[in-house]
């Protein structure tokens, strides 16, 4: 199998939703992110947290062997995200965003992070998404996230990176708004068209949109979760099951392994959503997984309604 580079946010988020509310639970696409891809493969993640990160927070991740080292821990507090889901779970309602070290993270690859070949540049500025990509040598596969806010804002810096990665996964809210479209089916086509070579939407409860230029589209429902405590992580688990299912093959993926990978991801997603924070998803093991992925397949089985 091969190694997975993951560079994203460690942060810590106080979420409220109709099931409750925690402070300070444990968060940030990085996490999410490597918890979930580490069920298949190594991981190596780069970012930076403040002087108040828990100890027991990095044995989250060493616990999976996930590979810490191109974690900084810098004077100062960690990123903190405050937020809100109402009746509409698939939207999150932002109260504060306290960047704090976060604000002036400079990624610097550890010299043996510089030879993975699956790369997940998570949700951070473009400038810095290819700042990476400059690190790293001869990738296999890169995948990327991004936000509104960068699409507001930096929009000719994200579209260079568009057009380096293989892969782009974003939630329907932010497809439509790159492309100025209104659904999802529309959104994916007019982001190939901005590069890379296959896009994946996630759409929540909904389940996802994948579109390929080999294949075309790709759609499944979710898992079905009857009560969803919170969402907050879903897409970063989505991505990090995604990623994981890939590097563990070893190879180049074909459109195929792309579909088994959208599976995978959104199963593992299905798990994150049952508790606040990173609780459920670390708590999750292969063979539960596995499980799920097989009552998943019949639930979205149509052998027979095809013939």
């Amino acid at each position: 199998m091969s190694e997975i580079l993951v560079v994203g946010s460690l942060a810590y988020d106080s979420i409220e939703t109709p099931r409750g509310k925690v402070e300070r639970a444990l968060g940030g696409s990085a996490n999410y992110f490597s918890l979930a891809a580490s069920l298949f493969a190594p991981v190596r993640v780069v970012g930076v947290v403040g002087q108040d990160y828990a100890p027991g927070d990095y044995e989250i991740l060493r616990s999976r062997n996930v590979d810490t080292t191109g974690l900084t821990t810098v004077p100062g507090q960690t990123f903190h995200w405050s937020g809100a889901y109402k009746e509409d779970m698939n939207e999150a309602i932002t109260k504060a965003t306290e960047l704090n070290v976060f604000e002036k993270f400079d990624p610097v690859l550890p010299a043996h992070y510089q030879d993975s070949k699956f790369v997940f540049l998570a949700n951070i500025a473009p400038e810095l998404q290819t700042k990476v990509l400059q690190q790293v040598k001869a990738p296999l596969f890169v995948g990327m996230d991004t936000m509104n806010f960068w699409i507001s804002s930096q929009l000719p810096s994200l579209k260079k990176v568009l057009a380096k990665v293989d892969i782009v996964l974003i939630n329907e809210g932010e497809a439509k708004q790159l492309t100025g479209t209104r659904n999802a089916i529309a959104a994916a086509r007019l982001v190939l068209e901005m590069g890379p070579k296959a896009v994946v939407i996630k759409r929540g409860e909904y389940g996802f949109v994948m579109c390929t230029r080999e294949q075309g589209y790709f759609i499944l429902p979710a898992f079905p979760i009857p009560e969803v405590v919170d969402p907050t992580g879903a897409g970063d688990t989505f991505a990090g099951g995604f990623f994981g299912s890939l590097a563990s093959l070893n190879r180049a993926p074909t459109v195929a392994d792309l579909q088994q990978a959208c599976v995978q991801g959104s199963i593992l997603a299905s798990f994150t959503i049952q508790d606040f924070g990173v609780k459920a998803l670390a708590a999750t093991t292969r063979a539960q997984l596995q499980h799920r992925v097989d009552h998943y397949k019949k639930v979205v089985a149509t052998h027979t309604l095809l013939q």
